[in-house]
């Protein structure tokens, strides 16, 4: 997997830095960060099983065509006393025994196909008592008798084209693949998110950079005019007023580290599986908060969207699922023909091995074949399921045309946001020039006693808001780039990765 960025930087947010790695800090990159999390992230992980449990639902769905083997064995024992006709002719008792044994394998092929292949085997054995007037005594009975034969039925007109195993096969592979999809999407919304969270991450950095830039000029004008009261230039109030954005500064820094906190573990969370091998590090991004330049065009994005989306693929694939739904339910409202054949070989002898010889012979066949029509006198169940059919896909291509219809509004909405976004980073950035020229200006005029504390604090307080709305419009304008790469379905493309399912 080859993962790449983004080039073209028009604009960078300038950032020292101010400290220190310390043995904790880790120097991470947007690469090494989707790497992880194609790896680790929880989210992914669970959504790969589901095609792994689609494609065992598919090869058990093949089940419906093994064959079934059939095996039996019985001995049957009976005995019946001496008495007369319907004739008046009197007959002796007998006792007989039967053992019987029979296999077979039965199944179903995928056209539609149902065989049976085997017979029975059975041996009588017995003994009869003879009337007086057949001359007394006992007969004995031993005869074996066998039978080894396929019969075939094959439909004509129901279940033909389409039955229910090759309709669920038909249903199956198209879950497979919606499943392949559904992590697709999970990957490109989990490479969302961890962009973002990387954006961010970068961005609370620079913000608290910019506080504790704050925090240091508040203290510098605070200390001047501390000396500036000493020596009885300066009003105490403005002492009090510089001390006053001390504290207010240090305030706005401990907010900036906190979301710094906040930044780094929902980066550690998208990330890594075990939380706690990472709790105590701190991520440092090894990239700078840009601005990379972006051609627009909304017939490209669409044809992007409306080709890419896993979600919208997934849709479709649902379409065609009702449409093998319809197709199966249609065939269901034909009348069973049956066309049935059948070929088998008889034997008999004494013993087993006498019967088995004779059905190897293939001098007794019996053979068959025929046709057998049933027609349902209302069929009511199989018309109302075509119909209802029928219906679930024009609600299925009204869904479809709906999502459409959502994804090109995404788009679009992306493609202003974006556009925005990229507006304001420059404006932003012209704005924090401004400013700290500004406060150039303002404090030369303080040391030349024509400004005032005040309006000093004023300017540094502008200069402070100038630059986090800086980094918050190079944040939202990155952050529209990776949503504008999501709702087109190119994230995948764009970060050149490549997944596979099997």
């Amino acid at each position: 997997m080859q993962l790449t960025r983004i080039s073209g930087v028009a604009l960078v947010l300038a950032a020292t830095h101010t400290h220190a790695q310390s043995p904790t800090t880790r120097l991470i990159g947007m690469d090494e960060c989707l790497q992880l999390a194609l790896q680790h992230n929880l989210d992914v992980r669970i959504q790969r099983i589901n095609p792994e449990l689609a494609q065992y639902t598919l090869s058990g769905s093949y089940g419906a065509f093994d064959p079934n083997l059939t095996a039996g064995i019985s001995r049957s024992i009976t005995s019946q006393p001496a008495g007369v006709d319907a004739q008046g002719r009197p007959y002796g008792a007998s006792q007989n025994t039967v053992d019987a044994m029979n296999a077979g394998v039965s199944g179903r092929l995928p056209t539609g196909t149902r065989y049976q292949l085997g017979g029975p085997l059975n041996e009588t054995y017995g003994i009869t008592e003879l009337p007086a007037y057949l001359g007394g005594g006992q007969q004995v009975l031993d005869r074996s008798f066998g039978q080894v034969g396929i019969s075939l039925t094959q439909p004509l007109l129901k279940s033909f084209w389409i039955d229910t195993p090759r309709m669920t096969i038909a249903i199956n592979k198209k879950a497979l693949k919606q499943s392949e999809l559904g992590f697709e999407y999970q990957v490109i919304q989990t490479i969302t998110a961890v962009q973002i969270a990387y954006f961010n991450l970068m961005a609370s950095r620079e913000n608290l950079k910019v506080q504790q830039k704050a925090l240091q000029l508040a203290q510098q004008l605070y200390e001047e005019n501390k000396k500036r009261v000493e020596v009885g230039v300066l009003a105490p109030l403005d002492e009090k007023q510089a001390e006053s954005q001390v504290a207010a500064s240090q305030a706005q820094v401990y907010l900036a580290q906190g979301t710094l906190v906040a930044a780094e573990n929902t980066l550690k969370n998208l990330i890594t599986d075990s939380y706690t091998t990472w709790q105590d590090t701190d991520l440092e991004p090894s990239e700078r908060l840009a601005a990379p330049v972006q051609v627009f065009s909304r017939q490209d994005s669409w044809q992007r969207a409306l080709t890419l989306r896993p979600d919208l693929l997934q849709a479709r694939l649902d379409l065609e699922k009702q449409h093998i739904n319809v197709r199966y339910s249609f065939n269901q409202l034909f009348p069973e023909l049956d066309l049935t054949g059948s070929y088998a070989q008889n034997g008999s002898g004494k013993e087993f091995t006498d019967a088995l010889g004779v059905v190897r012979d293939g001098s007794n066949p019996i053979y068959g074949y025929g046709l057998t029509l049933t027609i349902p006198l209302s069929n009511r169940t199989a018309r109302y399921n075509y119909k209802m059919a029928k219906a679930q896909v024009q609600q299925s291509l009204l869904t479809l045309k709906k999502l459409e219809q959502t994804i090109m509004v995404q788009v679009d909405n992306d493609i202003a946001t974006a556009r925005t976004n990229l507006e304001r980073v420059q404006s932003t950035h012209e704005a924090t020039l401004y400013a700290e020229a500004a406060l150039e200006a303002e404090q030369k005029k303080l040391e030349n006693g024509k400004s005032t504390s005040f309006l000093v604090l004023q300017a540094q307080r502008d200069l402070t808001q100038a630059r986090s709305t800086e980094i918050g419009a190079l944040t939202d304008y990155n952050t529209s780039i990776a949503q504008l790469a999501q709702d087109e379905g190119s994230t995948l493309e764009r970060n050149s990765i490549n997944i596979e399912t099997r």
